[in-house]
Formats: C-alpha cells, sequence, structure tokens
C-alpha cells in the first residue's frame, strides 16, 4: 500500500474523529489541512516497534528528569504509533476512531505484576466514574485493545483503529504512574496532545534551539479544523501534555508557559478539561457536576 493511500485512509478517519462533515477532498480546506499535518511525518507514523524505545524506558529515572517515559519514543510525537503489521492487515479502511457509545473492550496480554494490573484498573475506574467512556473485559468484540508490556515503551495508536490494536505499557516504566496509563488510553480513546492545538502559541513558547535534533516534528502544530480542543479552553494541566522539558538536547526547556510558573506535563490523574473534552467528544456529561484535584 503506497504512502499516498495511507494518508487518504487516515484523512477519511479524522473526518469522523473530529466530526467534520463529509466532503470530497477537492472541496475542503479542512481534508486539505489534515494531509498537511499528516505527510509531515511521512512513514514515521507506520513503524514496528522498538526495543531501543524499550531500553530508553527501562533506563528512565523518575528521580533524575522531569520528563515523562511516554515522551522518550522515537515514535510519531513520542509516543504514537500506527504498526505496519496492522496497516498491511486491515489497511486503516475500518477506523472510525470513536468507540460506540464510550464501550471500550479490552484485553490484557502482557505478563503484568499485580501492582502493574492494579495501577491499570486505577486507571479505569477515573474513567469510569468521571466520564462515559467504560473498559470492558473483551467477549467476542472484534475492535477492542489489547494491553501488552512489551519493551517497546509507552505508546497507542489514536482512537479506534478496527480489529485488536495494542497499547504497549512496559513494566515498569510505563506503570510507575496511574497518569502514564491515563494518557495512552487517552490517545486511544482519540485525542492528540495538547501542545499540538492550533492556539497553543498563545499559551506556550516553543524552544526549537533546545529540541534534540530529528525531533522538531514532535512539536507541530495542527489546524484549527484538526485539533480545537473540543471545545475547551487551553490546559497546561492535561494530562495530554508534554512536560516542560520533553525532547530537550541540552538539559534547557522545551517549552516554557507565557503565564509564569505553572506545571507542564502532570501526571497524577485526568484534568477537569481533560474530563470535559472526554464528554464533549463522546457527547455525555457523566461527573460533569464535580470538581476534580488534578486541575
Amino acid at each position: 500500500m503506497s504512502s499516498g493511500t495511507l494518508v487518504l485512509a487516515l484523512v477519511c478517519v479524522l473526518e469522523a474523529f473530529f466530526d467534520l462533515p463529509y466532503v470530497g477532498a477537492t472541496d475542503s480546506d479542512d481534508i486539505d489541512a489534515v494531509t498537511k499535518h499528516l505527510r509531515v511525518f511521512g512513514d514515521s507514523l507506520y513503524q514496528e516497534p522498538s526495543s531501543e524505545v524499550g531500553d530508553l524506558v527501562n533506563n528512565w529515572d523518575a528521580s533524575r528528569t522531569s520528563s515523562n517515559p511516554e515522551e522518550l519514543g522515537t515514535y510519531v510525537e513520542g509516543d504514537i504509533l500506527f504498526p505496519e503489521s496492522h496497516i498491511s492487515r486491515n489497511g486503516l479502511s475500518s477506523m472510525s476512531y470513536h468507540w460506540p457509545d464510550g464501550q471500550v473492550p479490552y484485553v490484557i496480554s502482557g505478563e503484568f505484576s499485580e501492582r502493574d494490573l492494579n495501577t491499570i484498573n486505577e486507571a479505569f475506574a477515573e474513567y469510569h466514574e468521571k466520564t462515559c467512556i467504560q473498559f470492558v473485559k473483551r467477549t467476542d468484540e472484534t475492535d477492542y485493545l489489547d494491553i501488552s508490556n512489551d519493551y517497546s515503551g509507552c505508546w497507542s495508536a489514536i482512537g479506534r483503529i478496527g480489529g485488536p490494536q495494542k497499547i504497549n505499557l512496559q513494566s515498569p516504566g510505563c506503570l510507575r504512574k496511574k497518569g502514564t496509563v491515563i494518557h495512552e488510553l487517552m490517545h486511544s480513546i482519540g485525542f492528540f496532545h495538547e501542545q499540538s492545538r492550533y492556539d497553543r502559541d498563545d499559551f506556550v513558547d516553543i524552544q526549537f534551539k533546545n529540541i534534540k535534533s530529528g525531533s522538531e516534528n514532535n512539536f507541530l502544530k495542527a489546524e484549527k479544523s484538526i485539533a480545537d480542543g473540543m471545545g475547551v479552553e487551553y490546559d497546561y494541566g492535561s494530562i495530554m501534555h508534554y512536560s516542560s522539558h520533553a525532547f530537550t538536547a541540552n538539559g534547557k526547556p522545551t517549552i516554557v508557559p507565557k503565564k509564569g510558573l505553572v506545571m507542564l506535563g502532570q501526571r497524577r490523574g485526568a484534568s477537569d478539561s481533560d474530563l470535559q473534552k472526554i464528554r464533549n467528544m463522546y457527547h455525555c456529561q457523566k461527573g460533569n457536576e464535580e470538581g476534580d484535584e488534578n486541575s
């Protein structure tokens, strides 16, 4: 399958994901924007999981860095991966991004410790209690998450891509914080990183001079039609936001907030804004009356 065909398939998916009206590719500036954004990543969108990333996560020490383990990957934006084997089998044609009625079937295929499983279940519980997203054990569903802990880092595809789809949580690095699991699960239900938003330059300054060579594309800004925040204001405290030193080449910040002294890249739990975006995408206001301590 050619790269052009793959890009076109992803464009069709993103229309459904962002609730864009269906129009012909030659008639829509929105589709042109999506295509332009995807083409920048080229073949890096479609990879096989890497043991080199596994080494980086294995050597990650939270006490010595402010970066998160999912920011260590060589995948798109660090942790977004559409495995080549999945693409060759399904051609991405069955992708639709949203999970019907917010029901996300899953299996756990990795050999996780009891502690790791508790962390995963705590992440599930946050979705269950505060949104309409429900992670349910798979029975015979065709589309489902396959939660593994292969030696390849922390990664997920974006949204429902059809058939079994892996979400990888290498142990112990990707499971030291509940928030890392919530982050990858939020990718799997259809969300990109917060600092990819079209309006991010009003809130943060990207320090490209401090970004390590080859990682500049991880800081691309999307068009408004692609990433509008689901009507929710930009959130420094989003669980989908990079940390301030993500992909640093020299130990200096790569993202500087314009607001001043605010923390970026928290992984305690979903913020109020994260939860509201999920509610807006899945058209359900469950939990909206409750505040959240991670905002």
